[in-house]
């Protein structure tokens, strides 16, 4: 990383010196993509990763790709639910990939730029004839000349898609400068510390990344699927195998309901279609339906050794939380609802069938944490366990924090464990945004942009060198 200079010092001719205050951040993630300018609380644009492809047989015409929830939980005949980031969170089609951040951009932050009115030849006095000049339109319409963009990534990205994302930004997106920083430093930088063990638990991926001095210790970093996703399977297995079994109706197939005690059959209209959407589709709408249930029904038990430890009476003496599904189907649910979120903390404890073996006891949070520890030197090991930073949208499961913070204690006693986790809701969710919205606001960040003449002369190799 570039040392930072002193306020008091222009830049030089080849780093960026423009305003910091129209500096982007961009979050992409697997569930969802969050954007916004430097220096506001919030992202302004959240939109989910996933995107709609759409084939129309009939015209023959190559398929359409449909971003933002307007678009993609119409059922459409045809489309199809795609995702350009693989589960562990990296890219996995930089083509669509880079459409949907520039949609996340542009439709709710900037608009893209319209062509030179000199020669677009919409103004020309002689309407008939439409000699345009067409060379350098492409560089005029580029949509964020004006803005520097910093990005997130994983720690564990390849060298390879770093420098394909600054290959994006500069020569896709025309940007004058750009940045990409690790979000493991992010959320700690989001939490105003600077050593921490960040542990970030979002849709397909549970992380844990140790962090010295604002650096990350790679050989700690420790990650597993036993995330949200994993937590909406652990649901869904639980509704198979309930007797009755739970029906998983969502909603875009209800007509109209009639309300139904609890436990009883749905009285209901369903939506008929002549050609179904596709299977990828349905499974995109039963996940809402799903995240519903997480945040309304779901809780862990927060004692040492978890749900197995409890005694029968302390169960029974709980009262139930009710959910009622989109076509009127409901039932109040007891005990059971402790068991979906356990695997996360003990494998021995997760719902299995023949497509869902059992996690392995290392996939679990309390072996990672373990691990991860085990990873980095002795002596900062207490300043970590005295700085533990949670984030990501799964940690707001009802009773994870307190639960991750009694199974910190009871493995290690001895150095004092403290738990930073956010008490609003946003500021969890988004805590990687959050920190990249700090840090591109800085002054004294302002000269450790790479700048566009820095790619030009060095290439996309810059970022390895830059950003660390």
């Amino acid at each position: 990383m570039a040392a930072v200079q002193s306020s008091m010092v222009p830049p030089s001719a080849g780093e960026y010196g423009g305003d910091e205050v129209s500096a982007l951040v961009l979050d992409p993630g697997y569930s969802i993509v969050r954007a916004g300018f430097a220096g506001e609380d919030v992202p302004k644009s959240v939109v989910p990763s996933y995107y709609g492809l759409l084939e129309d047989s009939s015209s023959g015409s190559s398929p359409r790709r449909l971003f933002g929830d307007n678009s993609i939980h119409i059922p459409r005949t045809g489309m199809s639910i795609k995702n350009p980031m693989a589960k562990d969170g990296t890219v996995e089609d930089w083509d669509a990939a880079k459409n949907l951040w520039e949609y996340a951009i542009t439709s709710r932050l900037t608009n893209k730029k319209p062509g030179d009115p000199a020669t677009n030849g919409l103004n020309d006095p002689d309407g008939d004839k439409m000699d345009v000049e067409m060379d350098g339109l492409g560089d005029i319409e580029k949509p964020l000349e004006e803005h520097p963009v910093l990005m997130s990534e994983p720690g564990w990205n390849s060298g390879k898609a770093r420098e394909t994302a600054v290959e994006v930004a500069m020569e896709d997106w025309g940007c004058p400068a750009f940045w990409l920083a690790r979000d493991g430093v992010l959320a700690a930088f989001a939490a105003g510390k600077s050593t921490a063990l960040v542990i970030d638990i979002g849709a397909s991926n549970l992380s844990v990344t140790p962090i010295h001095d604002g650096l990350i210790l790679r050989k700690g970093i420790m990650r597993s699927h036993l995330a949200g996703d994993f937590v909406s399977e652990q649901i869904r297995m639980l509704f198979s195998s309930s007797q009755p079994p739970v029906p998983l109706m969502p909603h875009y197939m209800i007509s109209c309901k009639t309300p139904v005690d609890a436990g009883t059959p749905a009285n209901a209209t369903y939506r008929t279609f002549q050609i179904p959407p596709h299977e990828t589709f349905r499974r995109l709408e039963e996940e809402r339906v799903l995240t519903e249930f997480k945040e309304s029904v779901v809780q862990i038990w927060t004692a040492p050794g978890g749900i197995q430890q409890a005694h029968g009476d302390d169960l029974k003496t709980l009262p139930g939380r009710p959910f009622e599904m989109p076509d009127g189907w409901n039932q109040v649910f007891g005990s059971e609802r402790f068991r979906v979120a356990e695997g996360i903390f003990n494998a021995k404890m997760a719902l299995t069938d023949a497509d869902h073996p059992a996690p392995s006891p290392d996939q679990t949070l309390p072996a990672m944490v373990q691990a991860s520890l085990n990873g980095v030197d002795v002596d900062i090991r207490p300043h970590l366990l005295n700085n533990v930073v949670v984030t990501g949208g799964s940690s707001l499961l009802s009773g994870f924090t307190e639960r991750l913070h009694n199974e910190l204690v009871q493995v290690h006693p001895g150095p004092r464990v403290r738990i930073s986790a956010a008490g609003v809701t946003s500021e969890r969710r988004f805590a990687s945004w959050v920190g990249g919205s700090i840090l591109g606001s800085l002054g004294s960040f302002h000269q450790m942009w790479i700048s566009k003449r820095e790619y030009e002369e060095h290439g996309p190799s810059i970022v390895e060198k830059r950003c660390k």
